[in-house]
């Protein structure tokens, strides 16, 4: 008999959300997850699409509908329409795999707090066009360049963004996020927060922030320490892909489809009639359990928890390396190789962001991860790790420092500090 999944009864930021989710597979992850938008440094990314997608996915049914975005023609960059009874969110820059940008943020922020006090709006639902793509992550190319020439949309990019994550963490609506394709980085903080997230066979997640020199923000200091023993540690400092299935045994789904399904699901969202949470939760529930795909297929990890759980427990990178290194196993090994690429300080943040998020609320993450955000932009690896992966595309970032050893806890204080007067507030 199937037991009741843990993950959206106890991560859930709604105190009415409705029943748990069942599994087929008994007690799995809690949810959560995130990432930026770049790749394991040996994958371009024209490869990455390649390898984890093929169709595109088809678009959702028109009832009525009322377009409310100021750009609505091909070039807009985020569609936002009324349709049947819900508010949908389309991300619309599938060359640039639906990554988000300011302008994007700041359509869709106050559409959704108008949707939230709208009695004629039940849901909300968000995705992405494309079938390549939810979101791949924040544009932090045009961040980078902006922090080096003292722009003032470095600072309101984070402070928007972590503004708009909070806003779905605390949404009175039921929101379902189609997390079909690359979901990374501004991607995970578009879904994870919000009450529903719908995996497919074609969903891949991660979060190879530490590659480019910047930690799992959006919430990740909240949700990553609250996975199932240190999932969440080791995806954060390893930059672990999930895909498909794997994305939703983890908890950073709700749901699971098949893909060719997707469209069907959203037209029977639309068409319900004044629906309570419990009648969308009932949907995505019949869309769920008739998912075939995968089904009987083991947790990628699932061989590798115990030891996982073990190494990741330690309070410290060194000491995470060194037990990495007495393990010897092949696994143990193949991850050691991969942190050892990582920026060392990025590594310190992220670690120390995960140990004090684990008991901080969500609001006080993001007022964390938002101290973390500034110092970055006046860092130095940040745009050192845009420059090897998105600019030269050499894929060798110069970390400074360039050893674990060398960033002091001084260092790291400097990081974690208040911004005084300039703090994210809600």
């Amino acid at each position: 008999m199937a037991k009741a999944r843990l993950g959206q009864r106890l991560f859930s930021p709604h105190p009415s959300a409705p029943r748990s989710v069942k599994s087929r597979r008994g007690p799995l992850w809690l949810p959560g997850g995130l990432a930026v938008g770049v790749r394991r440094r040996t994958e371009r990314p024209a490869a990455l699409a390649r390898e984890c997608f093929g169709d595109e996915a088809a678009g959702g049914g028109e009832p009525h509908v009322e377009r409310l975005s100021n750009h609505t023609d091909a070039a807009g960059e985020v569609l936002l329409e009324r349709k049947g009874c819900a508010g949908v969110i389309t991300l619309n820059r599938p060359k640039f795999l639906n990554a988000l940008n300011g302008n994007m943020i700041r359509q869709i922020y106050p559409q959704l707090k108008k949707w939230e006090q709208d009695p004629e709006t039940f849901l909300i639902i968000i995705k992405g066009v494309g079938g390549k793509a939810f979101c791949a992550g924040g544009d932090i190319k045009e961040v980078s360049e902006a922090a080096r020439a003292n722009q003032k949309l470095a600072q309101d990019f984070f402070r928007e963004e972590y503004m708009l994550n909070n806003a779905i963490a605390s949404c009175q609506k039921p929101y379902v996020a189609l997390i079909h394709g690359i979901t990374m980085g501004g991607g995970v903080g578009l879904s994870v927060h919000g009450q529903f997230r719908v995996a497919t066979e074609k969903s891949l997640f991660a979060m190879p922030e530490t590659a480019i020199g910047l930690f799992p923000d959006v919430g990740g200091g909240y949700f990553l320490p609250r996975l199932k023993g240190k999932l969440g540690y080791f995806l954060a400092l390893t930059g672990f892909r999930l895909k498909g299935r794997d994305v939703y045994t983890a908890g950073i789904a709700t749901h699971f489809v098949d893909s060719e399904k997707l469209s069907m699901l959203e037209e029977d969202l639309l068409a319900l009639k004044s629906p309570s949470k419990e009648n969308i939760a009932d949907v995505l529930e019949t869309y769920h359990t008739k998912s075939k795909i995968d089904q009987d297929k083991s947790f990628i990890l699932e061989e590798h928890m115990d030891k996982i759980n073990s190494w990741f427990s330690a309070n410290t990178m060194e000491q995470i390396i060194e037990i990495l290194q007495q393990d010897g196993s092949s696994f143990a090994l193949e991850q050691l190789k991969v942190i050892n690429q990582m920026s060392p300080t990025s590594l310190k943040i992220t670690l120390r962001q995960l140990m004090e998020g684990s008991s901080k609320t969500l609001q006080e993450v993001l007022t964390m991860e938002y101290r973390l955000s500034q110092a970055c932009m006046g860092g130095h690896d940040f745009h050192e790790g845009v420059r090897a992966v998105l600019i030269d595309k050499d894929q060798s970032p110069k970390w400074k420092p360039a050893d674990l050893k060398e960033v002091t806890d001084e260092d790291l204080n400097n990081y974690f500090k208040s911004l005084g007067r300039n703090d994210l507030k809600f």
